[in-house]
């Protein structure tokens, strides 16, 4: 009497962007007490362990992400203002003043392009970093 073979288990194959990453490669650097005291307690601020947080900063760096958001959000707001008084100026030069739904749509338009301007501005600074090294 003889027995069927044994099931042969399904290969499953794991996606690879959810195959965790094999970190082996370091980086160091050579820090004053002063400095490295800073840089930790940015770590502890955020709330993240040393090695992650640098790890984090130093890629968003490399890759031209805004490594402080609130920065980015700031920024936005001041260019929206910067937009909105540039269009009272401009108006108030040439002798005209704003209707309230001039001025309300000026608001809007400033409103919805603030994101996307703060990125472009900051897109093009890290471009320039990159070509021309930071400025000191």
């Amino acid at each position: 009497m003889s027995f069927p073979p044994p099931p042969v288990p399904a290969v499953v194959s794991v996606p690879e962007e959810s195959r965790p990453v094999l970190r082996n490669k370091t980086a160091s650097t050579k820090l004053s007490e002063g400095e490295l005291e800073e840089v930790e307690a940015a770590a502890q601020q955020a709330g993240k362990s040393f090695s992650e947080w640098a790890r984090e900063t130093l890629l968003g760096a490399a890759r031209g992400a805004s490594a402080d958001p609130a920065a980015e959000a700031a920024l936005g707001e001041v260019l929206a203002l910067r937009a909105v008084l540039l269009n009272l100026l401009y108006a108030s030069n040439q002798g005209r003043q704003l209707t309230q739904e001039e001025m309300q749509a000026l608001i809007v338009r400033a409103d919805q392009e603030k994101n996307g301007r703060a990125a472009q501005v900051l897109e093009e600074k890290g471009r320039k970093e990159k070509s021309h090294g930071p400025a000191l």
